[in-house]
């Protein structure tokens, strides 16, 4: 079977609609819930892609030293293996976090505050070049719901979405594996269960709860005509069918000319 292995950090944060696009593109999802005590595999041996969900935990550390779940230590383990071994792997929200922290960066509770609702995500100039993003519009709807951020990007990670508040929103790291800040699996019912559970975040910014579910509901439509071909081209990925696939990962290539050339 062509099988991705998913993790599914918190039960708040499923797969949903991104599972029904990856199955539906040919995947078939393996998914394991260290948060009900499932163990992490110590490789990715026989999964064509890796796929690291949203929670409600922090990438960082406690005051202590601490991870924010037991099983993070080995799960950004995996997901160096993953890189290493160019296996296709997808990271959303703290996914996308923990793939940074993994491989040397830095997130933090962000000094702009928390970021929920719908919004839009400003594609950069390496993005026309990417095998996912080449393909998603220069300004895609999304949905936010952090309140940490990356401040640092890996040493050779590539940029490839940002805005205002929040610079870092997607990047890529080698030439297999993605990050991204905002979420793009929810559906209404996801995004009112977040409501009912963070109401404290929603009236720290002054929102109506039934507005966020309201304008979040109203965008899904429009994120799923931008992602549901991109976790395709994920899946076409994985499964080694994804025209153009082939980019150089960063660093593997000559940095001076040789003589005579």
């Amino acid at each position: 079977m062509a099988t991705a292995l998913v993790i599914e950090n918190d039960p708040t944060a499923d797969l949903r609609r991104l599972g029904e696009w990856l199955t539906e593109a040919g995947l078939s999802l393996t998914v394991l819930r260290p948060h009900l005590g499932d163990e992490l595999p110590a490789e990715l041996d026989g999964y064509l892609a890796l796929v690291v969900l949203g929670g409600d935990q922090s990438a960082y550390p406690g005051a202590a030293g601490e991870p924010a779940a037991p099983w993070f230590p080995a799960l950004e383990g995996l997901l160096r293996k993953a890189v290493r071994h160019r296996v296709p792997t997808l990271g959303v929200c703290l996914g996308g976090q923990l793939l940074a922290t993994a491989h040397g960066g830095l997130v933090e509770r962000s000094t702009s505050g928390p970021e929920i609702g719908p919004g839009l995500v400003g594609k950069r100039d390496a993005a026309d070049t990417d095998p996912l993003f080449k393909w998603v519009p220069l300004l895609p709807d999304v949905i936010q719901w952090h309140r940490d951020e990356i401040t640092e990007l890996p040493l050779k990670a590539v940029l490839l979405a940002a805005s205002g508040r929040y610079p870092h929103q997607a990047f890529r790291l080698g030439d297999r594996a993605w990050g991204l800040q905002f979420h793009i699996e929810c559906d209404a019912a996801m995004i009112e269960q977040w409501v009912a559970a963070d109401r404290a975040t929603v009236d720290e910014l002054g929102f109506d709860p039934d507005a966020v579910v309201y304008a979040s509901a109203e965008v899904l439509p429009d994120v799923e005509e931008v992602w549901q071909p991109f976790a395709a081209r994920f899946a076409a990925l994985a499964l080694g069918t994804l025209p153009d696939a082939d980019i150089p990962a960063p660093g593997t290539g000559r940095t001076l000319p040789l003589l005579g050339q």
